[in-house]
């Protein structure tokens, strides 16, 4: 009796150990899981970055409406990278419409960079009223580095040349192709006072107020600069006045003799705001992402320059050597509020080229405005 207690004892003792070890396996495997499910945690896009001037080419990608906005997004991104031929992309500007989270362009160009270790560009998120088509939910701009030099002399940068009217409240539709074409025409002229031609143009980006007509301002886009990237969208969902302002970049055909050169052209209205051309001839550029800014008080203003003056002094830039400035207000009230503001930061005497236009929105609802700068280096960047 007691050896059979004795040999049950051992067996069950026997039976415990042998399933530690599973106990074990099992533990770590659960924790190996959970430590598998932790999400990485993305890096942001660089606020300020330099790019070499010679080397960039700029794109548009490729609009579909399948989808939902992150799959447009991302084929957005694969198709860029295709067009680049591998060149590094180096600023992306995506304009959004519809009512998709915008917060998700930044999360999928991180996610989708990093996935292939590639460098992130500066971004640029804007949402507009509206893109040419049912579904279209986003259009990407890009700025690449080339493999090799493909701007010898450099870069022009032309200011949006506004064209407007007033709304005609008796017509369904709103017509804006007659405005394009005066807008295109103070394009062709802010060209030719620079020895330019329409051929030398890469890049086209047309800010209207309907695509009722989008047909017709396409055709007289491409028909006026067939070789350029071309981008049209409607600013806003309801704007206050019928507008199209077309802006460009363009490949010089001789350096200007400067790093940067602001240029007015005799036969265009002169602005106390703005120049007409900003002629790039440094070796290198600053293109900075949005910076945006938030509520709508003067000082609200004046910390978003603030930022965006730290961003490009860190990046070997300064706000006093912009040749392009990007800006997004959201209403008539802050884009006073910048008008009055900006020339604390840029240079008064030699404003860029800018095109300053009101927007549907931007990714943050407490945004009120955001800018970007492409600017000429005035150190090498900070470490």
């Amino acid at each position: 009796m007691n050896h059979a207690r004795l040999i049950a004892a051992l067996t069950a003792i026997a039976f415990f150990w042998s399933l530690v070890p599973a106990q074990g396996q099992r533990k770590k495997k659960k924790e190996e899981e959970e430590i598998t499910q932790t999400l990485e945690v993305l890096p942001d896009p660089p606020a300020a970055l330099q790019a070499e001037t010679s080397r960039l080419t700029f794109h548009v990608s490729p609009m579909s409406p399948k989808g939902l906005l992150s799959q447009q997004v991302r084929e957005a991104i694969k198709a860029l990278w295709r067009i680049n031929n591998k060149g590094q992309i180096v600023k992306l500007r995506a304009f959004v419409a519809g009512t998709g989270d915008m917060r998700r362009v930044q999360s999928i160009v991180s996610e989708m960079f990093s996935e292939r270790r590639l460098p992130l560009p500066v971004l640029s998120v804007v949402q507009v009223g509206l893109l040419p088509g049912e579904g279209i939910q986003v259009v990407i701009e890009s700025v690449s580095a080339d493999k090799k030099p493909v701007n010898k002399h450099g870069l022009a940068f032309i200011s949006g040349q506004a064209s407007s009217a007033p709304l005609d409240p008796n017509q369904p539709n709103l017509k804006v192709a007659p405005l394009a074409e005066k807008s295109l025409a103070n394009l062709g002229r802010a060209l030719a006072s620079v020895q330019l031609e329409p051929k030398d143009v890469l890049r086209i980006t047309c800010f209207t107020s309907s695509l009722d007509d989008y047909l017709e301002v396409r055709r007289l886009v491409s028909t006026a600069y067939p070789a350029a990237a071309a981008n049209i969208v409607q600013i806003q969902r309801a704007p206050a006045s019928s507008i199209v302002e077309c802006e460009t970049v363009a490949r010089l055909r001789e350096h200007p003799g400067a790093p940067l050169k602001l240029v007015n052209p005799a036969d265009l209205e002169a602005s106390p705001n703005y120049s007409h051309v900003a002629l790039v001839g440094g070796p290198k550029v600053v293109l900075s992402g949005a910076q945006l800014g938030f509520r709508g008080q003067d000082s609200d203003v004046r910390l978003a320059f603030e930022r965006l003056k730290a961003s490009v002094e860190q990046a070997g830039g300064s706000l006093s050597q912009v040749a392009m400035s990007s800006i997004y207000p959201l209403s008539p009230q802050i884009t006073a509020k910048i008008r009055a503001i900006r020339f604390d930061f840029y240079d008064k005497r030699n404003p860029p080229a800018s095109t300053m236009l009101l927007f549907e929105g931007l990714p943050s609802l407490e945004a009120s405005f955001a800018v970007d700068i492409i600017g000429i280096p005035v150190r090498p960047p900070s470490s």
